[in-house]
């Protein structure tokens, strides 16, 4: 969660923010949602953390064909 994406991409892109991106070399965004305040990302993150991973593939590509 970020109130600066591009600046979070930057962090991530660079290797200055540890964890799963980092350990798996991940470098592309793929899907982001914008949110009115942080108590509503949370819970939407807490949310997409409990699906199975086809559900959050479907919900990428509904809206990224690449």
């Amino acid at each position: 969660m970020t109130n600066n994406l591009s600046r979070r991409i930057f962090e991530h892109k660079q290797g200055l923010v540890n964890g799963f991106t980092k350990k798996y070399n991940v470098n592309r965004l793929v899907y982001y949602e914008v949110h009115p305040d942080s108590e509503s990302a949370v819970k939407r993150e807490k949310q997409l953390k409990n699906w199975h991973r086809q559900w959050k593939i479907n919900l990428i590509e509904s809206v990224n064909k690449d």
